[in-house]
């Protein structure tokens, strides 16, 4: 009995040598695979150091005051664009309402589009919705895909027409008329 618990250790203790040497032989790999990495970086580095540094032999003062201009010129531009970002409140984000129309129909043409079109548009959009719940959803997919992306597209167009007039504006109008900014005509002064 003594003898075969003696074995039983022995292979025991044999196994979590494997283990143990093939851990370390796989730890020994990964370590190798670290610094080959490490080695290629550092070279990548001293290549690049090296061109950065024949580059700025190569320039004299006139071309540093060039970048420091250049670059002050540059960040001008940023501020300015940020600054016209900013004065621009009113505008609807183009990605925002393809977005929404892609996920929601023509329920989602209500954030830049004419109510006149898009509130119509969402109640029937709903209505089929719930009548068509019915039917196995792998009848209604083909539909879907050709349906939603058509509207997303229409809710991009509704988007860049509401940036562009700065109001909201009708797709489908026959005469160029804006039906939803209709104003009255100006009063013409009766002449004495």
């Amino acid at each position: 009995m003594l003898d075969r618990l003696a074995a039983l250790e022995a292979e025991v203790k044999a196994d979590e040598d494997q283990k143990r040497a093939r851990k370390e032989a796989a730890l020994a790999k990964v370590r190798e695979q670290r610094a080959a990495q490490q080695a290629e970086r550092d070279a990548l580095r001293s290549r690049q150091a090296a061109l950065v540094v024949r580059k700025k032999d190569r320039d004299d003062d006139d071309d540093v005051r060039g970048d420091q201009l250049g670059g002050a010129l540059e960040l001008a531009r940023k501020a300015h664009g940020v600054k016209q970002e900013l004065q621009r409140k009113g505008e609807k984000s183009w990605v925002k309402s393809g977005a929404l129309s892609l996920f929601f129909g023509p329920l989602g043409w209500l954030y830049a589009g004419s109510l006149r079109e898009a509130v119509p548009a969402g109640l029937a959009y709903l209505a089929a919705a719930f009548i068509l719940a019915k039917l196995p959803s792998i009848l209604l997919m083909p539909a879907l895909l050709i349906a939603l992306p058509l509207s997303a597209i229409a809710g991009v167009v509704y988007a860049l027409q509401y940036n562009r007039h700065g109001t909201r504006q009708r797709l489908f109008n026959k005469d160029g008329d804006d039906d939803d900014d209709k104003k009255p005509p100006p009063k013409q002064l009766k002449g004495k």
